[in-house]
């Protein structure tokens, strides 16, 4: 650990705000320098690769999963499940899954069964919220949001927002989710009506057992960007991180590992954290002390287990609280506690500090931590603390130097499993052998692939993969069948379908490789009364070789072809929302039956509802802790239901965001939160308004940013 330790001690001597010796555990001196890691591979051109789009127009994009036969699941928060048909290139919806979505929760994960074939055995696994009987925003009361649990009370006060995240598995039956055939697996309890971390993923094992990754379900925003470890017995619990991730008797803040049954629920498999029967302790805990695990992957042969950790905010160390904020990947091959909230790593402990006095106390001994939380159900003597693999800050890491600066979001990503059969001349989209079980890091905030080179379990080398080819705030990839990666981009934005997000797919081609066509579509008119007449064209199409094209259209998304023309008429009848199709199949290259698609949505007597806030505007003075009146106004072709109107207050930070409140109704009010430890001036910060109205067919959305005037 010398050459991690010289690194730390460099990076603390150099901040702009001197972290006391006792604070990091009474170490002696600062070495400067650090070894350099080995060279990388070279890594191959990007021209070799050509990314290609799936679906652009995602919803608010959560996760993926391919299937067997190139299709691909994707699902968003507000629970629609997309389907994409691999051959077609038809975007259809596959289910839509009633959840709770205040704040961060909704739908969070979808995996398929190990077992998957599509036909004797057909399980999708999701990890959402169910509705239950969670209070919600009465839109009658305009300055009273229901739906926030209070900030501080009793317990009888926290009880109607205890609630669950569930694992359940359902049967796809011809590519639609059966939500009738449900099998809950098991639940995670939540605290909900109040922000943050509920995040999950869902990754099996070679055995078949569930890995499931659980956020820690605790607000971070006052804690002045270090650890929330609010004991005050008046607090909501959501303030105190010791309850759930540093808890041995609490799913959350966990990897947990169980063995799901035939019929629903889990057994127990050997080799947890913990043996089944111990006092004050969860046996389906493999892995503890964790903040916001957001993705993992696991190695198909060996288990190896790879788990980003997301990091707090504080961009300086400060000796009366503890470390600057480090986001950390992991590789588990054996029952961990990696520290949260106590330790940032194995050697950078935070300081224990009293919110009641505002005084701080003596830094957290990572080799022997205890739980001394009033809100603690489980054992005070915990696990020593493991050291991560990475650890890095919001600036350049001196140990890590290739992951650059910018926010912390780091992403467990797949490793490529090369298979020489299927890439002699059957899959030309498979990626390169360079890549062979090489597990790849992402960051959400800094739009990168890594791929991390292990030795003896010390990092050798850091490579760019595929530099020049754009991942915007990448959100789930996989490696898919084909040997193709799959991504899921979330884009630049708030809560909502960004611009920029979309389902896509990254091949490799070579260096004399043969592209897939570029498809553009339009539809004029795209919207009107039955009988509707559009106008179809493919102008724009392209082909970087040049080869001979072949068109199919599909209007209805029924996955039939309706005509081969390139710029054909259609007269839509009948109502309803339609998504037409071109498919451009390459039929004169090297690889003939290389194609791609894109989408127009057609709305036929039924128009997208136009939702704008006529308050808050942009231009309007604004200060954190405010509570800001809004009024949104519905335009559509049906009556408007008021009470179908939200209202999500979301705090803004750099590009992302974390939402706080929803409200109900055209009309009402929102209490901004004051995020402790931050200068909004340095640190980006506004606060996020996004309205949404749903007519039961079409959604319409506005989004209004306010920037503080001065800091709170």
């Amino acid at each position: 650990m010398q050459r991690r330790l010289s690194g730390v001690l460099a990076a603390v001597a150099a901040s702009s705000v001197t972290l006391s010796l006792a604070a990091v555990g009474g170490l002696t001196s600062p070495a400067a320098g650090h070894p350099g890691h080995d060279d990388p591979p070279d890594p191959v051109p990007d021209a070799q690769f050509q990314k290609v789009t799936l679906n652009d127009r995602p919803g608010e994009p959560m996760d993926l999963a391919v299937l067997p036969n190139g299709d691909v699941l994707h699902t968003t928060r507000a629970g629609v499940i997309w389907h994409n048909d691999a051959e077609t290139g038809v975007n259809s919806i596959a289910a839509r899954v009633p959840v709770y979505n205040h704040d961060e929760e909704g739908l969070q994960s979808i995996a398929l069964d190990p077992g998957f074939d599509g036909k004797k055995n057909s399980w999708v696994y999701l990890y959402y919220s169910p509705k239950l009987d969670t209070p919600a925003d009465d839109p009658t009361t305009a300055s009273i949001n229901e739906g926030d649990a209070p900030l501080d009370g009793t317990k009888a006060d926290f009880a109607p927002y205890k609630g669950v995240i569930r694992v359940s598995k359902f049967k796809l039956v011809n590519d639609k989710v059966k939500l009738n055939t449900e099998r809950p697996v098991i639940d995670v309890p939540v605290d909900r009506g109040i922000c943050c971390h509920v995040g999950g993923d869902i990754v099996f094992d070679s055995k078949g057992n569930l890995i499931l990754a659980t956020g820690d379900d605790s607000n971070p925003f006052e804690s002045d960007g270090y650890v929330p470890l609010d004991e005050r017995p008046n607090r909501n619990p959501a303030f105190d991180a010791q309850r759930t991730a540093a808890n041995t008797n609490d799913l959350r803040g966990k990897i947990l590992r169980i063995k799901p049954g035939k019929r629903g629920g889990y057994t127990i498999p050997a080799g947890n954290l913990f043996r089944p029967g111990k006092a004050k302790t969860r046996p389906e805990i493999y892995a503890m002390g964790l903040r916001n695990p957001f993705r993992i992957e696991i190695h198909p042969r060996t288990d190896k287990l790879w788990v980003g950790d997301y990091s707090p905010d504080s961009k300086t160390p400060d000796p009366a609280r503890g470390p600057d904020g480090k986001g950390k990947w992991v590789q588990i091959e054996k029952p961990a506690n990696f520290g949260w909230p106590y330790c940032a790593t194995d050697e950078l402990p935070y300081v224990d500090y009293d919110f009641a006095t505002k005084t701080s106390g003596k830094p957290f001994n990572c080799a022997a931590p205890r739980n001394t939380s009033p809100n603690n159900t489980g054992l005070v003597k915990l696990p020593p603390v493991e050291k991560p693999e990475i650890f890095y800050g919001f600036g350049v890491s001196p140990e890590f130097p290739e992951l650059g600066t910018g926010g912390i979001s780091p992403m467990a990503g797949p490793a490529y499993q090369y298979d020489v059969r299927k890439t002699r001349g059957k899959t030309p989209v498979a990626w390169p052998e360079q890549y062979d079980n090489t597990p790849l890091l992402y960051e959400w905030s800094r739009d990168y692939i890594k791929g991390i080179h292990l030795d003896g379990g010390e990092v050798a080398a850091i490579e760019d993969v595929i530099p020049g080819i754009v991942v915007d705030n990448p959100m789930d990839m996989e490696f898919g069948p084909d040997g193709a990666l799959y991504v899921l981009e979330y884009g630049d934005g708030y809560f909502a379908e960004n611009p920029d997000a979309q389902l896509s797919r990254i091949d490799f081609i070579g260096a004399k490789g043969n592209h897939s066509p570029e498809p553009k579509v339009t539809a004029t008119p795209s919207a009107g009364l039955a009988p509707l007449k559009v106008k179809f064209s493919s102008a724009g199409t392209t082909d970087a070789d040049g080869d001979q094209l072949k068109y199919a259209w599909d209007f209805d998304g029924d996955g039939r072809v309706d005509s081969t023309a390139k710029n054909p008429s259609h007269t839509y009848r009948d109502e309803g929302s339609y998504r037409a199709t071109l498919t451009v199949t390459d039929v004169g290259g090297k690889h003939r039956g290389r194609h791609a698609s894109a989408d127009v949505d057609i709305v036929v007597g039924n128009q997208t509802p136009v939702v704008e806030f006529v308050t808050p505007t942009p231009d309007d003075t604004f200060q954190f802790g405010d509570t800001v009146s809004y009024e949104v106004t519905v335009t559509d072709d049906t009556e408007v239901d008021c009470s179908k109107v939200t209202v999500t207050y979301i705090l803004g930070h750099d590009s992302h965001g974390h939402p706080q409140s929803t409200a109900n109704g055209c009309t009402g009010t929102l209490t901004t939160t004051v995020p402790g430890g931050h200068d909004p001036g340095q640190d980006d910060l506004s606060a996020v308004f996004v309205a949404q109205y749903d007519d039961g067919e079409l959604t319409g959305s506005a989004e209004v940013r306010l920037e503080p005037t001065t800091a709170p």
